[in-house]
């Protein structure tokens, strides 16, 4: 493993390990700040998931299993298990989670405005930082690739048998 990759999943990952402490920690403090995020996002997640699933509509739920996530998928992005699946949850619960603590367009007061675009854009930046490693292949061929060269490889192999066919035939 290249050690800046040894170096920077940790440092990535040690945002999400303390936010997710904190979501579990103070999930009904921080409830009140997601209920306008879960009342927009649940309905949706219901009309997209079959009648069986449930979508849970407490925001303390929200919170918990967000915060579960990020120790969950921080731990594994900090000890380079599962590196990219571990960066995309996380960037999955970044999203939400920014859009319900950092409303910097809803704030009054200028100092209050200021801290939360702060947070807003240093939370985009922890995304671009996250989107960078769910696509970190580590030098190695990513699915994408394989799959286009193993369906070249794969039509390449049956023009050979066919042209070997076809020349057995006449």
């Amino acid at each position: 493993m290249a050690l800046s990759r040894l170096i920077a999943r940790p440092l990535l990952a040690s945002y999400f390990l303390a936010n997710g402490v904190q979501d579990l920690k103070d999930a009904p403090a921080l409830a009140a700040q997601a209920a306008p995020v879960t009342e927009t996002v649940a309905p949706v997640l219901d009309n997209a998931t079959p009648e069986r699933v449930s979508v849970p509509r407490d925001p303390v739920l929200w919170v918990r299993t967000s915060g579960a996530v990020q120790l969950v998928a921080g731990l594994a992005l900090a000890t380079g298990h599962f590196p990219r699946l571990s960066a995309a949850l996380l960037g999955g619960t970044l999203v939400p989670s920014t859009a319900a603590r950092y409303r910097f367009w809803e704030a009054t007061d200028k100092e209050q405005r200021r801290e939360q675009l702060t947070h807003f854009v240093k939370n985009t930046a922890l995304a671009g930082g996250l989107l960078i490693a769910a696509l970190d292949t580590a030098g190695k061929p990513g699915v994408a690739w394989r799959a286009r060269h193993a369906t070249h490889d794969a039509r390449r192999e049956a023009a050979l048998v066919g042209a070997k066919v076809r020349a057995r035939v006449h």
